[in-house]
């Protein structure tokens, strides 16, 4: 990313004292680190209305920059005293009314309904702040993208009308729906179950249409705060939820501060919104600490890998969609795959594995990677160029599997609860429905309870259970967990025909979820071994050259942020059973082990945090549940395209 384009995207950069470059360096893949600013304490406002329209004004970031006050410079002095505690500095804070943590389409549905209602009431002076761990909004956005569009057409009515001048300009009608059972050389037709019609629907790049959201919650008057990375939920005494702090910036890979160090940003705020994706890292721990996971099953996940591609004009089908499942996944495995035809030659290819797979051997990449390589996809993919990759865990556990959703001061929106529906393909509606269901419950809290009152968002709550994201999850509740039977991938297959055809829901019986994704996990020499072919770097790629593709960008001397106690430990306890599982499950080659003869078992656990797309897999499908996915320095990850 050029200078001007980190200047611009970001308000209140803040990891360092003077503009910096360096190269990083990471198993192969060099990335750049772009110049960022610091911008001081003392020029912050505590309350400063639609401050984030003013983080687009390159001239008054400069002067801001210029504005470091002779405090912030003596803090950054004494960070030469080894002794030096950054807790000692008392973190700036910042109240609003809510906060919301994340910028995707249900954290942006959220505060643009929010500000909807405050403009409608005239309530100039109702501030609703947005903090987005990506750089730019809509850079860590990724999915297939078919949306059904009525949470948009209840938000934004106009989003597609010509007579709109800011009308979202990349979405194209879904044309014909294509369903296939693939095995190692044929496509087999299959009915398509109706959840998975797509008739009024749209392809999108789900990464642009949340930069185009952003645009519009700005316009409304959101503060959109994109490079702020919320790691800490801050808690007022009687336990309800405070708002949230950003990290600490500076603080090199030993963990010490470095001249460079400027103390993180407290939010505070009557109601905050988690919006933060699938497995959150703050949404885990409000779920552990309001126990509001009591009433429902664990959840549980798929990892979706994705590209990107330019193909030859004769064999775009503008419109068409196909789905897919069976090979390249064993029959144990529950998963499926896409391509979707949009925009001018593009086409959006992926693969979902379901994250209960039982074989460490099983490769998640490895098998998109084969995918391609069937003469289905094949045919498509030949002669063309890939763009674009990424990959990222996804909510599956479906109606069983939604938390409570209200807690004192705040609630959970879109994906950090769970919305997905996985038989229909589609989540985003969902997403977008459930903020805006929240922001309707926040709005009407704040106008019954005075300033200094914990709220509870109930009629969210309410809400939810009567609203249309609750029956069609209901509805299909038994589908997933259906691949659990004896009968395994045709079991599921057959009740899910008869369920999506026949009883469409309408049954006494729930089935559960047996175990969570991690427990599912067998020993390494109870599985037979999978030989991934060498990638032929036309149709299949290697795993850093796929990297190389997401825009991936984190400054090497920091805390890794995929947090792991001990490394020895780990080894120990976990290569010895699984022959390192974490090396195959990870879409993005940060985990690995190297052959090291002085280690007790013959290799040394690594960690390549700087190639981290943030997906979250690793936290989800780690064995013994020991890596901790926390939020790096804001603004850092991938810079997704297309996605």
């Amino acid at each position: 990313m050029s200078t001007s384009a980190r200047i611009t995207s970001c308000l209140y950069r803040r990891a360092g004292s003077a503009a910096t470059t360096s190269v990083q360096t990471t198993r192969g893949l060099r990335t750049l680190s772009t110049p960022t600013l610091n911008i001081s304490p003392a020029s912050r406002s505590t309350r400063r209305p639609n401050i984030a329209r003013q983080s687009y004004n390159p001239l008054l970031r400069t002067r801001q920059q210029a504005a470091l006050s002779t405090t912030s410079q003596r803090r950054f002095a004494d960070v030469a005293d080894e002794s030096f505690d950054p807790n000692s500095i008392e973190r700036e804070s910042d109240e609003v009314d809510v906060c919301i943590v994340g910028g995707g389409p249900a954290g942006l549905a959220a505060a643009i309904r929010l500000k909807q209602l405050a403009n409608e009431a005239g309530n100039d002076e109702f501030r609703v702040l947005l903090l987005e761990k990506a750089g730019e909004i809509g850079a860590h956005t990724l999915s297939g993208a078919v949306i059904e569009p009525s949470g948009i057409k209840e938000l934004i009515p106009d989003w597609l009308d010509e007579e709109n001048p800011n009308r979202f300009t990349g979405a194209t009608p879904a044309g014909g729906d294509t369903m296939r059972f693939l095995t190692e050389k044929r496509a087999f037709w299959v009915p398509t179950p109706p959840q998975m019609h797509n008739k009024g629907n749209y392809i999108v790049s789900l990464s642009e249409f949340t930069k185009w959201l952003g645009e519009r919650a700005e316009e409304v008057g959101v503060e959109v705060y994109p490079g702020f990375a919320a790691s800490e939920v801050l808690y007022k005494p009687d336990g309800s939820v405070k708002g949230v702090a950003t990290n600490d910036l500076g603080i090199s890979r030993s963990g010490k501060p470095t001249d460079r160090f400027e103390r993180g940003m407290e939010f505070h705020a009557r109601v905050t919104l988690f919006g933060e994706g699938c497995h959150g890292s703050l949404s885990k721990q409000v779920i552990n600490k309001f126990d509001l996971r009591r009433d429902s099953q664990p959840q549980t996940y798929g990892l979706g890998v994705k590209e990107v591609w330019e193909i030859q004009p004769e064999k775009f089908k503008k419109g068409e969609i196909f789905h897919s499942m069976g090979y390249p996944l064993p029959a144990n495995t529950y998963g499926g795959a896409w391509m979707y035809h949009f925009g001018d030659n593009l086409v959006s290819i992926g693969l979902v594995t379901a994250l209960d797979y039982p074989n460490p051997w099983l490769s998640p990449y490895g098998e998109f990677q084969k995918m391609k390589q069937h003469p289905f996809y094949r045919q498509y993919l030949e002669g063309g160029k890939c763009i674009s990759y990424g990959a990222r865990a996804l909510i599956e556990g479906g109606f069983q599997s939604i938390p409570k959703v209200a807690f004192p001061g705040g609630a959970l929106i879109g994906d950090s609860a769970g919305f997905v529906n996985v038989p229909k393909v589609k989540g985003t509606h969902n997403a977008m429905k459930s903020g805006m269901l929240a922001a309707n419950a926040a709005w009407d809290a704040l106008q019954d309870t005075n300033d200094s009152g914990s709220v509870f968002l109930y009629s969210y709550e309410d809400s939810l259970r009567n609203s249309s994201i609750w029956k069609e999850l209901k509805e299909v509740r038994n589908m997933r967990p259906s691949f659990h039977s004896p009968l395994g991938l045709y079991g599921g297959i057959m009740y899910s025909g008869i369920d999506a055809f026949l009883l469409k829901g309408r049954v006494p019986w729930t089935f559960k979820h047996k175990v969570r994704d991690h427990e599912a996990t067998k020993a390494a020499d109870e599985c037979e071994k999978i030989e991934y072919p060498k990638p032929d770097g036309k149709i299949t790629f290697d795993i850093l050259t796929s990297v190389s593709r997401t825009g991936t960008n984190h400054e090497e001397d920091q805390p890794v942020h995929l947090q792991v106690k001990d490394w020895d430990q780990h080894t120990k306890e976990t290569y010895p059973k699984f022959k390192g599982v974490e090396n195959r499950f990870c879409p993005a080659g940060v985990y690995e082990y190297v052959e090291d003869a002085s280690k007790e078992e013959g290799v040394r656990f690594q960690i390549n945090a700087q190639n981290c797309i943030h997906c979250k897999t690793c936290d989800i499908k780690a064995p013994n549940q020991d890596i901790n996915w926390q939020v790096p320095q804001g603004g850092e990850g991938p810079k997704y395209y297309m996605t």
